[in-house]
């Protein structure tokens, strides 16, 4: 044994002692702050003889430890001290697993199981909370989340089809995943801050999760109650004003390399609509509650009609650009960003990463997007909205579209 094993060793003690100290606080039966490094040091050991003695060693050590679980189970339950959760016992078999994983060097591996047996530990309380407060919709949304992510995007074959090759089913369903994930994540966030949500946080919450749905529920919020008029105006343009970030999020998901060519006129817009609304907000910003969506955003019907759409801009892209010309690659922009701009910002984010776009067209049919998307949400503003949501939504929609223009033209 070397300094290199020692070191290893080191780690699988610590790891151990920190799974331990979390147990020895909740008091545990079965194994503490002495019996944690214990079998974090068993584990490692045997993994460390493995190849000079055979596989039997680990596998023995195993069955070993288990066996001293159960043993203590059985004693504890003669004495009527027994537990009727098997928590500690699994963390114990999963630290030993930990020891094993660092004589193969697999250090991340090792150091990221343990941190999460450490949070579930840690958490049991607030992860029980959440459990008690996820309504039934949501527990389908998480599930449909796991069919979308796990089970239906491996099944994708990984190939091109439909007319150009540009069609690879893969690639397509990753794009839902990561826009599924994105507006899951921001509506779990929105339900954690409950009653804190304001306006402020819902606009921002709202345009993560969808600016185009959250403007529709502010704006019929508006019509029911007046006196909300300006509070919904805020979280609109807010929403509106976040979805450039969420778009730059994208690109750097999906094409990281190109971000410093495609982000800075994308958050100069997203800069100049957030200082129309700071101005707003000061004039007459008030906090409001606003509910949380009625049904969470991964609905599996919606998941496959953005894919239909990100699939149908891909080819209209490829169509415009080798039967049309490429100055007709906006017009496709401004139709597809109508009702939703992650299809044209992912899929322009794909063609730059297979070389088949610049970067400067890319930022460019992005910010068309986004303008025609404001013009669509101004008319929801308009049909869906209380008349006095009207005046601001609309100018400072109007001063976004003159930004939006100027950059397009002007920007290097």
């Amino acid at each position: 044994m070397g300094v290199h094993e020692i070191y290893q060793l080191a780690i699988a003690i610590g790891l151990g002692l920190m799974v331990g100290l979390e147990r020895e606080g909740k008091r545990s039966e079965i194994a503490g702050i002495r019996t944690f490094p214990m079998i974090t040091a068993f584990g490692f050991l045997a993994g460390i003889l493995a190849a000079p003695l055979g596989l039997w060693i680990p596998v023995g050590a195993l069955l070993v430890t288990a066996g001293f679980l159960f043993l203590g189970n059985a004693l504890l339950a003669q004495q009527g001290q027994a537990s009727p959760g098997m928590t500690s016992e699994y963390a114990a078999m999963i630290m030993f697993m930990v020891g094993l994983a660092l004589s193969q060097d697999w250090n991340a591996l090792a150091v990221v199981a343990s941190g999460v047996v450490l949070v579930l530990l840690q958490f049991k309380d607030p992860l029980r909370q959440l459990s008690e407060r996820m309504k039934p919709a949501e527990m389908r949304a998480l599930a449909r989340l796991v069919l979308i992510g796990f089970v239906l995007f491996p099944a994708m074959p990984d190939r091109q089809y439909g007319p150009y090759g540009v069609l690879n089913p893969r690639e397509i369903w990753l794009m839902v995943v990561l826009i599924v994930g994105i507006s899951l994540g921001a509506y779990v966030a929105y339900r954690l801050l409950g009653g804190r949500a304001g306006a402020l946080a819902g606009g921002i919450l709202g345009g993560l999760i969808s600016s185009t749905a959250s403007t529709i529920t502010f704006s019929r919020l508006t019509t029911k109650q007046g006196s909300l008029v300006p509070s919904a105006a805020v979280m609109i343009l807010l929403a509106s004003t976040v979805v450039f970030g969420r778009v730059v999020l994208e690109v750097a998901l999906v094409s990281p390399e190109h971000l410093a060519v495609v982000a800075p006129p994308l958050l100069a817009m997203m800069a100049g609509m957030a200082g129309l609304v700071y101005l707003l907000f000061r004039r007459k910003g008030e906090a409001m509650q606003v509910p949380a969506p009625v049904e969470p955003p991964s609905d599996l019907r919606s998941a496959v009609v953005f894919g239909a759409v990100y699939g149908l801009v891909l080819v209209a892209v490829a169509f415009t650009r080798r039967h049309v010309g490429e100055e007709w690659l906006y017009a496709v922009s401004a139709l597809s960003g109508l009702t939703d701009m992650d299809a044209i910002t992912l899929s322009s984010a794909q063609l730059v990463l297979k070389g088949e776009l610049s970067p400067d067209q890319a930022w460019r049919m992005i910010l068309v997007g986004g303008m025609s998307n404001l013009v669509f949400k101004a008319g929801i503003v308009m049909s869906a909205g209380h008349r006095a949501l009207r005046k601001p939504v609309l100018a400072t929609f109007g001063a976004a579209l003159a930004l939006g223009t100027l950059l397009f033209l002007l920007w290097p």
